[in-house]
């Protein structure tokens, strides 16, 4: 039989997690005072946490989780993986083709999201609605828009309908989530994820055939976070 106390059980979890900060530092290639102020910590409390100097809080847990797109669950207790592709925040519904049509709801739009060259200004216009979605959990003042390609697959497939809200500011990112962004030329749905350099992301797919794009802070003009996704089936 084996017995451990629960002092014991409290150290070896913050050793764990000490490792596994140690892990991100080594990944993403930087100092560690480098790593302190990415994830906005001071870096002489970060150097007392990793050597055991100080206790290892929810506080730290959450910067690293908010400025890396860390996964949490992998991050406190090893479960999961430390960027989790799956989004923890974009729960999916599967719906019948006759739910599209519902008379009242939440708006949906003859929109390819990720394809043509239609100005912002002119996605939204009455014109472009088609119908609507009322189903429990999908927020009325979003928008309903499809999405075309296979770079999102198997999360988003190729026709799949997602449920997105503008972000006022894009500053304000929640990193590792999903988000239509908007550049000059084109749309892109991907993950959005920190880059090294403050002035720039990197939007990444699900399918691991597309590579990862860097693009310039400046060079986005709009952001819409995907709240929702919705799979259509003609079986329901």
């Amino acid at each position: 039989m084996v017995t451990c106390s629960r002092k014991n059980f409290t150290v070896m979890t913050t050793e764990n997690i000490i490792s596994r900060i140690r892990y991100l530092i080594h990944e993403q290639k930087c100092t560690q005072t480098e790593f302190a102020d990415r994830i906005d910590c001071d870096p002489s409390n970060l150097s007392k946490y990793l050597k055991g100097r100080l206790p290892v809080n929810d506080s730290l847990l959450n910067k690293i989780v908010i400025n890396l797109g860390v996964s949490k669950a992998w991050l406190k207790d090893g479960t999961d993986v430390p960027y989790s592709k799956h989004p923890d925040h974009t729960p999916s519904v599967v719906v019948g083709e006759n739910a599209l049509t519902t008379v009242k709801g939440t708006p949906i739009y003859d929109i390819d999201v990720t394809a043509g060259d239609l100005p912002r200004a002119q996605m939204f216009t009455d014109e472009h609605i088609i119908g609507a979605v009322n189903i429990p959990g999908i927020p009325l003042d979003s928008r309903i828009v499809r999405v075309s390609g296979d770079s999102m697959q198997p999360v988003i497939g190729n026709g799949d309908f997602i449920v997105v809200h503008e972000l006022p500011n894009i500053s304000q990112i929640a990193w590792g989530q999903i988000y239509v962004v908007i550049l000059d030329d084109y749309r892109l749905v991907k993950y959005v994820r920190k880059h090294n350099d403050a002035q720039k992301v990197i939007l990444r797919s699900q399918n691991p055939n597309y590579d990862d794009i860097i693009v310039r802070r400046h060079d986005i003009k709009e952001m819409m976070i995907v709240q929702n996704i919705l799979h259509i089936s003609s079986c329901i």
